[in-house]
């Protein structure tokens, strides 16, 4: 797929979550003036990062990860020399749920799709997963659904998925860098998780 026909359709999605009244979080975007938050990076990225749900930062700005979670997350991505802009960064939930809550079943139900169509648009190579409600959704998406564990039991591992999208995709769950905002133990333990997605660059 060309990057016009890539574009079109990742605007097509902004387009549609833009003007999802049928969602439970759009009248509370509305009410806070908050931007639904699609994804950013390389349309053509062989790595593509996945979170659970747009904080207030960003539903303020419209970016993923662009608060204290995003900073880490940067100072990750550096640690293995893998820039920025190379990557796509987005979330299951493409509104902000109050207070930053986990995301509900039926939150994620309205919009898992936008994230199938996303991935499908850019056939990433490499998915990593960001805390636990994008792991459990992408490993059952795949067909893995019986490595679910708890996040600590599998985070850093490397899982080969069903080849959906006409290739074999690896799967890497790792913590949310949010939980190593006040923990200095889980950013050490995270960096030396990130250490496992180089031998993909």
């Amino acid at each position: 797929m060309d990057k016009q026909k890539k574009e079109e359709l990742l605007k097509q999605i902004r387009d549609e979550v833009l003007n999802l009244k049928s969602s439970p979080l759009y009248s509370y975007r509305v009410a806070n003036n908050y931007y639904p938050v699609i994804g950013q990076g390389n349309h053509d990225a062989k790595i593509m990062f996945i979170g659970e749900a747009p904080g207030k930062n960003e539903a303020e700005s419209g970016i993923p990860f662009c608060g204290a979670a995003g900073k880490i997350l940067d100072e990750l991505l550096a640690s293995i020399g893998l820039p920025r802009s190379e990557v796509y960064i987005t979330n299951i939930l493409k509104d902000r749920p109050p207070e930053n809550r986990d995301p509900l079943p039926e939150e994620i139900k309205v919009y898992a799709p936008f994230l199938d169509r996303q991935i499908e648009i850019i056939q990433p190579q490499v998915i990593v997963t960001l805390g636990r409600f994008s792991t459990a959704y992408i490993l059952e998406k795949f067909g893995l659904k019986n490595e679910i564990k708890p996040i600590s039991q599998i985070k850093g591992k490397v899982f080969s998925a069903n080849p959906l999208l006409g290739h074999a995709v690896k799967i890497i769950p790792l913590y949310h860098p949010a939980v190593a905002v006040y923990n200095n133990n889980v950013k050490e333990e995270l960096k030396k998780d990130f250490q496992v997605i180089k031998q993909f660059l």
